[in-house]
């Protein structure tokens, strides 16, 4: 790997003959993603070799995600995989701080376990395993949030980066295990983010996501009071032309918040609200009363202050007590709202949360059958939304190029990274192209459930389409 900071991890470069490589395996969310980034970049700053195929070294580093059962499932098959293919591991992330020296104790080729507030440890860590120490290196109260500070090593393409503003989490949903993982709320001040924010941008950053928790609470544990409009209109400065938020809990899309996302040019109207189920009683059971009474106005809110927005949000199926009432309930809201996209789990009891233990837990095969029921009636309202911009010429983020047959792979600002849809981009008149880590026009010929299809336009189609516009407006 390249050590430089803001490079792909794609290789290896030797280092010292004094220091071993060490591979790293990443699992789980964008928040521990940026976590193994700062891992990579504090080895390689000590002079590390690092690498991202398993088979260029003996130990192996293994950011674990302990969010739900499946998550567990694949974080632990991955472990066992290693270790029978001899390799020596480092224990990190949410697997780790869950559950500690049981991991060491069931895994005689686990070296190290590191929980999720002291990745900033590393080195040191690897440095006692290499002096023949087993170490657990895990605060029982993770408290650290990294900064600008910290060595960063980027795992995602030059173009996008996600910028974690803030750490943990205060609220405590019935389901949700991340605040006993994770801790409390600790949000970065503005400025620290900015100046991290403006290291990207001199990097090529073109797409900078920001993540936490629940970025609509970003400051309260600063100032008393949330800070998310004081920071976007802060980023507002910075040389990055989109700046997308995930995680957008409705209660704090307050008149401000939506104010700067309409008014700060390179914030996306892009919202991803979590909001997990409509119906009030089911809200309640997962301790998120406050939702039932806030939800609908703010839907209504942002249509009208933001009428290019963009909805993304999440629900859990099968949550212990949910009736057919209730789910029905949910479908009718789905139906009504038309969200743009939409993701569905069904309910994991995690152990050491308050809904694993609550009565009237419903069957496996009944929460995978309301799951697959959602599903089906969102496809067709998912389609009809990206039918809606065929005929629009839009920006779109070039991320990769089949050089054989011409067609570039990449997402508009509807489209975020990873969890949404793409869009396949044909060349335009007379050859036009655009190259990965490039922002260009293009005009949407035709869509399908999930992606966008269109071809690089130049001056003349934009021209022609703002000379449209004009007449339709005048």
């Amino acid at each position: 790997m390249n050590p430089c900071p803001g490079k792909t991890v794609t290789q290896e470069t030797h280092a010292p003959a004094a220091k071993p490589t060490v591979a790293f395996a990443h699992l789980g969310c964008e928040k521990n993603r940026v976590d193994t980034e700062h891992m990579l970049g504090l080895l390689a700053e000590a002079g590390y070799g690092v690498s991202a195929d398993e088979s260029d070294a003996t130990l192996v580093v293994v950011n674990t995600c302990s969010f739900i059962q499946e998550a567990r499932e694949e974080s632990v098959r991955t472990l066992v995989e290693l270790a029978e293919q001899g390799k020596e591991l480092i224990i990190a992330g949410c697997l780790a701080q869950h559950f500690q020296e049981e991991l060491l104790e069931s895994l005689p080729e686990a070296k190290a376990i590191v929980g999720t507030g002291d990745y900033q440890h590393i080195v040191s860590v690897l440095e006692r395993v290499e002096a023949g120490e087993r170490v657990n290196q895990v605060s029982a109260n993770p408290t650290f949030v990294g900064d600008e500070h910290l060595p960063r090593y980027r795992t995602t393409s030059e173009a996008v980066a996600y910028l974690k503003v803030a750490e943990g989490c205060d609220y405590r949903c019935a389901f949700c295990i991340i605040p006993h993982l994770r801790g409390d709320q600790r949000s970065r001040p503005i400025e620290s983010i900015v100046a991290e924010a403006k290291q990207l941008a001199t990097q090529g950053v073109r797409e900078l996501v920001l993540i936490s928790q629940i970025t609509t609470n970003y400051g309260l544990d600063l100032a008393g009071k949330p800070q998310l409009a004081e920071l976007l209109r802060a980023l507002g400065e910075v040389e990055i032309p989109w700046i997308r938020v995930h995680y957008a809990y409705p209660t704090g899309l307050t008149e401000a918040v939506l104010t700067a996302y309409r008014e700060v040019a390179n914030v996306l109207p892009y919202l991803d609200l979590p909001l997990q189920h409509s119906h009030p009683e089911v809200l309640r059971a997962m301790n998120r009363p406050w939702q039932a009474d806030v939800t609908g106005g703010v839907l209504r809110r942002i249509r009208e202050q933001l009428p290019e927005s963009v909805l993304r949000t999440t629900f859990i199926v099968g949550f212990p007590g949910e009736t057919e009432e209730h789910f029905q309930h949910l479908l009718d809201f789905v139906t009504e709202q038309q969200f743009d996209h939409v993701g569905v789990f069904t309910f994991s009891p995690e152990e050491g949360t308050p809904a694993a233990d609550l009565p009237d837990q419903v069957p496996a095969e009944v929460a995978a059958e309301r799951k697959d029921r959602l599903m089906a009636l969102q496809q067709p309202i998912a389609a009809a939304r990206n039918a809606a911009w065929v005929g629009r010429i839009v920006d779109v983020l070039i991320e990769q190029e089949n050089p054989s047959s011409g067609e570039m792979l990449g997402r508009c600002a509807r489209f975020a990274p990873e969890v949404d849809g793409e869009v396949r981009v044909h060349p335009g008149e007379g050859g036009l192209c655009a190259a990965p880590g490039t922002m260009v026009p293009v005009r949407i010929t035709a869509a399908d459930t999930y992606d966008l299809i269109g071809e690089v336009v130049g001056a003349k189609a934009m021209v022609a389409e703002a000379v449209d516009v004009r007449r339709l407006g005048a």
